[in-house]
Formats: C-alpha cells, sequence, structure tokens
C-alpha cells in the first residue's frame, strides 16, 4: 500500500475530482437525505500517494453540530486512501468544534458498510424509500445497486467525536 496524504483540493486538482465524480456519481450531482448536492460547491480533501498521484476525495459539509461526508470515494479500492480521506476528515471536524462525524450510504451498500463500521462509524437512522424518492430528482439513479440488490434505502451512520478528536 502506497503511502497517503491528505490536503484541501487545490485548482489543479479539478480534472481528476471531476472524473471520480463522474465514475463514481455520474457527475457532479448527488442527492442525499432529500437534498441535492453540487459537489463541486463544497469543500474537498484529496488523498494522493507517494507519488504525487491522484488516490481519492472526500466531500464534505459542516452543519447540524457535525461533519457530513457527502462523498468519498478512491480511485482504487484497498489503496487507503478511503481510510487517509476519513482521518483527515475527522481532523477537520474536531477543529471545527464538530461533535461527529456522519454519512448516508444505501442499503446496497455492503462494501462501504463493513469499511465504515471497521472504522467504527455505527448505523444510526434507516430512512426506508430514499432513494426511491431521490430518483425523481436524479432519474439516474439505478433500481438495481451492488451484487443486484435492490435500491430503496439510506442508512445513516456516524461516530462521535471528543473534543480531543478522539472516537466516543
Amino acid at each position: 500500500m502506497a503511502s497517503i496524504q491528505v490536503r484541501p483540493a487545490e485548482a489543479g486538482d479539478h480534472a481528476d475530482v471531476a472524473a471520480l465524480h463522474r465514475r463514481e456519481w455520474g457527475g457532479p450531482y448527488v442527492v442525499v437525505h432529500d437534498t441535492r448536492y453540487d459537489l463541486r460547491e463544497l469543500p474537498t480533501l484529496v488523498a494522493v500517494d507517494g507519488a504525487g498521484g491522484f488516490a481519492g476525495a472526500l466531500v464534505h459539509r459542516l452543519a447540524d453540530g457535525g461533519l457530513e461526508v457527502v462523498s468519498v470515494a478512491a480511485t482504487v479500492p484497498g489503496n487507503g486512501a478511503g481510510s487517509a480521506l476519513l482521518t483527515a476528515a475527522e481532523a477537520v471536524a474536531t477543529a471545527a468544534g464538530a461533535d461527529r462525524l456522519w454519512l448516508v450510504t444505501t442499503n446496497d451498500n455492503l462494501r462501504a458498510l463493513r469499511f465504515y463500521q471497521r472504522r467504527g462509524l455505527r448505523i444510526v437512522g434507516v430512512d426506508p424509500g430514499a432513494v426511491d424518492r431521490a430518483r425523481a430528482v436524479k432519474p439516474s439513479i439505478p433500481y438495481l445497486g451492488e451484487d443486484d440488490i435492490p435500491l430503496h434505502d439510506e442508512l445513516r451512520l456516524e461516530r462521535r467525536l471528543t473534543a480531543s478528536g478522539a472516537r466516543a
């Protein structure tokens, strides 16, 4: 695994981040918890490998006392970028005085559920039919997700943070 460093996105990262968002979400827009976000308008962290190559990105927003991870993706699964990005997001949250790191994923995304839970996030809510509602805003959302699991619901995961940034 390459050494991964994380930093705020810079103007020169635009093309790599845009390509990653096209691959993951079909473009710069995501619909989550009944809200449409333009990923280009939110703060972004980028992960770079030891050679300086683009390895992933995390888009976030601070709201409601927490840091919401709106999007996180690595160029190559298992390269360490996702873990490094979540750690960096936690530092951003702590510096901003946020008491939790949270995100939403979908009911089909078993790989992500495993990844997040192994990093201390817990399922704290389920919104049945949230993805069905999101299709009214973004019709390109598929009906079948990973492993041909019908895609209907959102799962909210979070990890409480202490003032020192340690996991609570």
